[in-house]
């Protein structure tokens, strides 16, 4: 019995088949590696350290803006911290901030660490009233168990009441 089918009708679907596969593989190919640059990836500070992201990936980070932490320099840039409760980043940003940024309040910023560890931000977003938070936000603090919203409580310290 041989590979190629005695049908007629069953060997033209086969050389669709041969012809259409190829075809589409590289088009899915071409599409993935297309896409490659487009992707960025959600981190909270501890994640970001935890995954040893290379410099030079852009990626969004997010997190609460440190209290105290908001500097604004001659130059138009603006520096603060980003944190999770676990850790910590510092990032720098050029240009104007969204009206709703403020200290104590969620943020996501879109950039990539430089060589000397700081985050360079190209984007940043705020949330938009008290009650909201980025979805991928609650979701880093959750997994981290320091979320606190809709009432819940703070989780228990052992050793402290």
């Amino acid at each position: 019995m041989g590979l190629i089918p005695k049908s007629k009708k069953a060997r033209r679907r086969l050389l669709v088949l041969a012809v259409a596969a190829p075809i589409l593989c590289g088009a899915a190919a071409l599409a993935f590696f297309a896409m490659g640059d487009a992707v960025s990836f959600f981190y909270s500070p501890a994640q970001a350290k935890a995954a040893h992201v290379t410099p030079g990936r852009t990626i969004q980070l997010g997190g609460l803006v440190a209290k105290g932490s908001v500097v604004k320099s001659p130059d138009g840039s603006v520096s603060f911290v980003v944190m999770d409760h676990v850790a910590t980043d510092t990032v720098v940003y050029h240009g104007d901030l969204p009206d709703l940024f403020r200290e104590g309040q969620g943020v996501v910023t879109k950039g990539a660490y430089d060589e000397a560890g700081v985050f360079r931000a190209t984007e940043v977003l705020a949330k938009h009233d008290e009650r909201y938070m980025p979805r991928e936000v609650t979701k880093a603090l959750k997994a981290s168990g320091q979320w606190r919203g809709k009432g819940e409580a703070a989780p228990a310290v052992e050793g402290k009441i």
